[in-house]
């Protein structure tokens, strides 16, 4: 392929674009495991069994057992809202690199274009001058 004075700078803006796509897999993956987190976290409290009779200090222990497992929801929903907030910014980077890879992309192209019509316009100069210089010598 024709390299043009861009070709160095769409390489560098993909690699750019690369990297912000391997961040938002990432910031899908962290969700993923955020949103399980929170459902074996809300699991877990439903399963937390609070004694019906006994001593105060079983009372105690099942406040405090359950009280945790609050906690723990309320850390996780947190968790969940981060990797959504970057899940939001991953794609908004995503996207710009994307436009300034793609337009880098195009100017080279463009270029690329223009100098290959150039190249073009200079051959059919050099045959009018070839067929000129043959015609010249037939006469």
């Amino acid at each position: 392929m024709m390299k043009s004075r861009y070709t160095p700078l769409v390489s560098v803006k993909k690699n750019i674009m690369q990297k912000s796509e391997r961040l938002l897999q990432s910031a899908n993956a962290n969700l993923n495991s955020a949103s399980a987190a929170l459902q074996i976290s809300l699991e877990e409290l439903k399963k937390i069994e609070p004694p019906k009779e006994g001593i105060i200090s079983d009372f105690l222990s099942s406040r405090l057992l359950l009280d945790a497992q609050r906690n723990l929801i309320r850390n996780n929903e947190e968790w969940v809202i981060f990797a959504k907030s970057q899940i939001r910014e991953a794609k908004e980077q995503l996207k710009l690199d994307m436009i300034e890879y793609e337009k880098f992309k195009s100017l080279e192209l463009q270029e690329i274009k223009e100098r290959l019509h150039q190249e073009k316009m200079q051959e059919a100069k050099d045959l009018d001058e070839i067929a000129l210089m043959t015609f010249d010598k037939k006469r």
